[in-house]
């Protein structure tokens, strides 16, 4: 059976939204690209920023009290005056949370979560207590864009969270972009990245149209949680289209290979609608390819040269980047060379 997952309620001009550092503590250490990111995410959305209580405690801090973090997303979740729940930043132990993380005030209070990388512990907290949540842009990354915020990036966030009763079909980015800069010096702040034009989806294989709903996250936090509580139950990835990418880590593709043959001795691979893999940072054109070929080694080991994937999609380590509603229908049509996020 096809789970099924509560939609929260969009966020509206004048909603609040409560700032979150589940994962790393450094925002103190970046309080101007912060405040940019407050800034941006009023001026185009309407929306205002609250930190939570523990949020702008500092690295140490938090890095000492995985539970003050979990405290943060609990007083979000019951806090009324609460709309939403954003991701500050990412880091590498949002895994922490796991034994303080209660379910039961997501499933009583689902509200918008929206956060990529290590986030994909929390999104998938929120798949498990059957609510949608949402991998998309942080407050320090997409959302504090050098220079004022993407178009790509706003017309994702609009069409998922703001106004997510139509269907629609994803797009290529026209231009994108994995350029660092530095955070600290606020100088920056309004000079715009180099982007390099956009060259469009791969199509690795598949010919028939499917569907399912999605699911996924950062590989390499998936492969943190692989085994533990916060890993879901089988029945909840029936069907799913997996959205996966790779962090800035750049892990090799071999190793994207070990990892998916694990999900296929799961049975993920096996009773999985499709596949949906983010355009990998740091990797060489080389590389690239590479993993792409470790993807379709693994698949067919598995015996499913059928499953519909599609390469090289704006979400995650690059950008601008796709909002994607984890636990939403998407459609994947091989042949017409489309994907489409239903209502």
């Amino acid at each position: 059976m096809t789970p099924r997952f509560v939609r929260p309620a969009p966020l509206l001009p004048g909603s609040r939204v409560a700032a979150l550092s589940l994962s790393g503590g450094f925002v103190t250490e970046v309080m101007g690209r912060y405040r940019a990111g407050v800034r941006q995410v009023a001026d185009e959305f309407g929306w205002e920023v609250v930190n939570a209580p523990n949020a702008l405690r500092g690295a140490e801090y938090l890095d000492a009290h995985p539970q003050a973090r979990a405290d943060d997303l609990h007083w979000s979740l019951e806090n009324s005056a609460i709309d939403g729940l954003l991701s500050i930043i990412g880091g590498d132990d949002s895994v922490r949370l796991l034994p303080f993380l209660d379910l039961e005030l997501i499933r009583a209070h689902p509200k918008p979560f929206l956060g990529f990388s290590d986030s994909t512990v929390t999104l998938l907290a929120f798949l498990r207590a059957g609510v949608m949540a949402y991998h998309g842009p942080a407050l320090l990354t997409d959302l504090a864009e050098n220079g004022g915020l993407h178009p790509f990036t706003v017309q994702g966030l609009r069409r998922v969270l703001v106004d997510p009763t139509r269907s629609f079909d994803l797009a290529p980015a026209p231009e994108w972009t994995e350029h660092s800069t530095e955070w600290a010096d606020e100088t920056l702040q309004e000079v715009r990245r180099p982007f390099t034009p956009g060259n469009g989806w791969q199509w690795l294989q598949g010919d028939a149209p499917a569907q399912g709903h999605l699911m996924g996250g950062c590989l390499e936090v998936l492969d943190m949680l692989n085994g533990t509580p916060g890993w879901p139950a089988p029945e909840l990835w029936d069907g799913a289209v997996l959205a996966l990418e790779t962090s800035e880590d750049v892990p090799a593709p071999r190793q994207v290979g070990y990892w998916l043959r694990n999900y296929a001795a799961q049975g993920i691979l096996i009773r999985a609608a499709g596949v949906m893999l983010a355009r990998p940072r740091g990797y060489t054109p080389e590389l690239v390819q590479d993993l792409y070929g470790w993807v379709r080694r693994v698949l067919r080991e598995a015996g499913r040269e059928d499953l519909p994937v599609v390469a090289n999609v704006d979400f995650g380590h690059t950008s601008p980047q796709l909002t994607l509603p984890f636990g939403a229908e998407v459609q994947l049509d091989p042949a017409a060379g489309r994907v489409t996020l239903l209502p």
